[in-house]
């Protein structure tokens, strides 16, 4: 493989784009015309306009990238995450014009891409299931006998869905029938498909996932674990590795559970199975990502290995170069999404023009980064600016040096998470381990963030002025 195109844009087309280059590997970068002078535009050895902003006139023309690749002599395609990454006729495409998908074949990622199609794969490999329906229901009647067989509370999701959408808890028998609806409704409004299905709710569930990387050799591994329990709007923001609660014998437990489910779907390549973990540290299948996760970095920190180049390697047909016992957890890792979102106002989008872009850096932080100073955010992508990664020798440390580097990432034109990322450092809940995925729920609102960011200021100040009176104390001094 001497040149790969990589199909995505901002953070992790650059982060593709490092590995390859460390393999002496040369790249292409496609863009669109907002992204004319982006970071990734720059960073790649050779770069293609690919049509215009909106991501359905540039980013998702899988035949219009094929037809770059092929004219520029790639060898294979890297398609990130988000945008064509779990599209299996993109990764058909691929195949059929003889140019590596970096990734899963199309058939694991049609079998994982379906919620029912997933549990019905690995329903012979006696992994634990949240106990619910194992198929797609429309008619609301049948779906309320369902649901009190089940019992309320029960949660109705989207088959087709993910990204929270078409998703409804339903606390008693009474609210069934509207919110059945409602989720029937959005699923249709977004995927084009309104089956649903019914499972138990979980209370005070933590979400938990497990790396995983298989070949085509029949080898698969898993790299650790992920919590991802600090979420807004069933999204990510505040990830780490390894989680505070599991003991060994458990994420060992989980880990072969998650190979397990590589193996139901005959994977290759990178990916995530997620599951739910009750207050009874019981673990639930809940899907899997076929792809590089946003959140990837930290498990490559406590694994010591660069995924991408895993990804490389297994797309090449080599055998994985690491075996599941070479393979042990080291220090802890943590990620903030900085995203150009305002915490103050309900996460919504803060686009304009940075103004100010300083990112932190120095021992034990790292930043996976797809903006600069002066640029515009466009209103037309995934509105993460980059990834903020720390990590120590302990959790502690990893929280501490997040605090410090936090601080440290000054942005001028727009609102982001940061403060939100410092909020829920400092909070107890996470500092002590002890929280779930209704952290932001129980604990956050715009007022205590605002309190907090006072409380700040306000000792910051009271730290200058001591600091200003002991220096003047100093001055003071007679030399003779």
């Amino acid at each position: 493989m001497k040149k790969i195109l990589v199909a995505n844009r901002g953070e992790i087309a650059i982060r593709v784009m490092k590995t390859a280059q460390k393999m002496g590997i040369k790249t292409v970068a496609v863009y669109s015309t907002v992204d004319r002078n982006a970071p990734h535009v720059k960073f790649a050895d050779e770069a293609v306009l690919i049509g215009e902003a909106p991501s359905n006139q540039s980013y998702l023309l899988g035949q219009k990238i094929i037809d770059v690749a092929k004219s520029l002599n790639v060898d294979g395609i890297h398609p990130g995450y988000g945008f064509l990454s779990e599209n299996a006729e993109f990764a058909e495409l691929c195949e059929a014009n003889n140019v590596t998908f970096i990734g899963p074949k199309s058939y694991a990622i049609k079998v994982m891409g379906s919620k029912l199609a997933a549990k019905d794969a690995v329903k012979a490999y006696d992994i634990p299931m949240v106990p619910g329906t194992d198929q797609a229901i429309t008619d609301i009647a049948e779906a309320k006998k369902i649901a009190q067989g089940i019992g309320f509370p029960i949660l109705i999701k989207a088959s087709a869905g993910g990204g929270g959408k078409g998703m409804r808890i339903v606390e008693k028998e009474a609210d069934f029938e509207s919110q059945m609806n409602r989720a029937i409704s959005e699923a249709v409004n977004a995927f084009g498909d309104g089956s649903v299905f019914i499972e138990k709710y979980v209370a005070s569930p933590r979400h938990i996932e497990i790396q995983v990387m298989a070949d085509t050799h029949g080898n698969v591994i898993h790299l650790f674990e992920r919590e991802c329990s600090i979420q807004r709007r069933h999204q990510k923001v505040v990830e780490e590795a390894p989680s505070a609660v599991l003991t060994p014998e458990l994420r060992e437990k989980m880990g072969q559970a998650a190979i397990k489910v590589a193996k139901a779907c005959d994977y290759v390549g990178a990916g995530t199975v997620e599951f739910l973990l009750d207050d009874a540290h019981n673990f639930y299948f809940l899907e899997m990502n076929t792809r590089l996760q946003v959140e990837h970095p930290v498990s490559e920190i406590i694994a010591g290995v660069d995924l991408v180049e895993l990804q490389i390697q297994v797309a090449r047909g080599e055998k994985l170069p690491i075996k599941q016992e070479d393979l042990k957890i080291n220090g802890h890792a943590l990620e903030l999404r900085v995203y150009a979102e305002d915490p103050l106002n309900d996460f919504l989008p803060s686009v304009g023009h940075l103004e100010q872009y300083q990112i932190p850096q120095g021992e034990g932080i790292r930043v996976d980064n797809g903006f600069e100073e002066g640029m515009d955010i466009p209103i037309y992508y995934d509105p993460m600016l980059a990834k903020l990664i720390t990590y120590g020798k302990t959790r502690e440390e990893a929280i501490q040096i997040m605090l410090k580097a936090i601080q440290e990432y000054k942005v001028k034109g727009i609102e982001t998470t940061l403060p939100f990322g410092a909020f829920v450092c400092q909070h107890e809940a996470f500092t002590s381990g002890n929280f779930d995925t209704h952290f932001v729920k129980k604990y956050y609102s715009p007022e205590a963030l605002q309190q907090q960011t006072e409380t700040e200021a306000h000792l910051a100040a009271l730290v200058a002025v001591k600091q200003y009176l002991e220096d003047q104390k100093q001055l003071r001094v007679p030399t003779n």
